[in-house]
């Protein structure tokens, strides 16, 4: 099936992103949000200067408040809007959705409830209708400038992943296909984590081998913490484990780390996200994610001590330095039985 209309449901940067490729690629695509303002520069000006300034957007690109007109008709409804809202907003459309009506989160995040990634929520509400998720290493403001990038659509469903994969591809971004739904998800909201710790390691100014160390150590982390819970190790080798990992960790675009950096810096976790003015999900996705990890007892020494620095005023130092007097690991999480340890 070619998708001929698509709706994106947030007016963040991300969620533009994806309207004005699918926009580009000659597919009629509605972008709801609720600020009106943008809504309206968006349809007159093309442009979202409050998350894009200095972006110009596809022209045929438009943009709604009503909920329900963007929604009505399109093949494909991109869910873009922070985690805390997504239960709320696809529930108050969802009664009007036929079952061949696809739906695909790009929203990196838990919702600490039964901690439910956003695929889960979304066929909690819709049963009937197909799911997906796009995640992987994508900087909004890069791909907006049309700088080369690619992602991963993971999906159950064959023929959506195909159809995703058609709408968005484009000579700037390519998207590969995954059919581990939950490894993928959950890559992208733990990556958000690390990025913090990553932020606040580079405020202090420590260096190059201890960036690397942080890294590496954050993918075999957030592995064990995903095989758990029943996810593919091998999901996390690939865009939307390490390659995701890696841009949230060294990116100053990166939310975030920027978070992260703040903190690192000396500021409070109020005034690092007050200065980002934007949703940092790795902040609450921390607070979950610590909890699970605890109920589960997986061993994950930079989320005890990411949680300590945000909220128990805890020195970032200590973070870093855990890592040296740890329980002795190996190298490559699962290639060494812990029994050989």
């Amino acid at each position: 099936m070619v998708i001929q209309k698509a709706a994106v449901i947030g007016g963040g940067s991300f969620g533009t992103v994806v309207a004005n490729i699918l926009a580009d690629n000659q597919i009629h695509t509605v972008q709801w949000m609720r600020n009106d303002e943008v809504a309206r520069c968006i349809n007159e000006q093309h442009s979202n200067p409050q998350y894009l300034p200095g972006v110009s957007l596809n022209p045929s690109l438009t943009a709604t408040t009503d909920l329900l007109e963007a929604v009505r008709g399109a093949e494909v409804i991109f869910v873009s809007v922070p985690s805390k809202s997504v239960r709320e907003v696809v529930s108050s459309f969802a009664a009007e959705l036929t079952p061949d009506q696809a739906l695909v989160s790009t929203t990196k995040g838990i919702e600490p409830d039964g901690f439910l990634l956003m695929s889960q929520v979304l066929a909690e509400i819709c049963p009937d209708n197909p799911v997906g998720v796009l995640s992987g290493p994508n900087l909004a403001k890069e791909i907006a400038k049309r700088e080369l990038a690619a992602t991963v659509i993971a999906s159950e469903n064959s023929d959506l992943r195909r159809n995703i994969q058609e709408a968005l591809s484009c000579p700037y971004f390519r998207v590969y296909a995954s059919n581990d739904l939950y490894g993928v998800e959950l890559s992208g909201a733990l990556k958000n984590i690390y990025a913090i710790v990553s932020g606040f390691v580079a405020a202090l100014g420590m260096g190059e081998n201890t960036r690397s160390m942080i890294i590496t150590r954050s993918l075999a982390e957030m592995s064990r913490f995903a095989v758990a819970l029943g996810a593919n190790p091998l999901t996390f080798l690939g865009l939307a484990g390490v390659g995701d990992l890696v841009v949230t960790c060294t990116s100053p675009l990166s939310r975030n780390y920027r978070v992260g950096y703040a903190i690192g810096q000396g500021k409070s976790l109020a005034e690092a996200v007050d200065e980002l003015g934007e949703v940092a999900e790795g902040v609450n996705t921390l607070r979950y994610v610590r909890a699970k990890a605890q109920e589960l007892s997986i061993y994950m020494p930079l989320v005890m001590g990411a949680y300590e620095v945000l909220f128990n005023a805890a020195d970032p130092r200590v973070v870093a330095q855990g890592l040296m007097t740890g329980e002795h690991a190996s190298d490559v999480e699962f290639a060494l039985p812990r029994c050989e340890i």
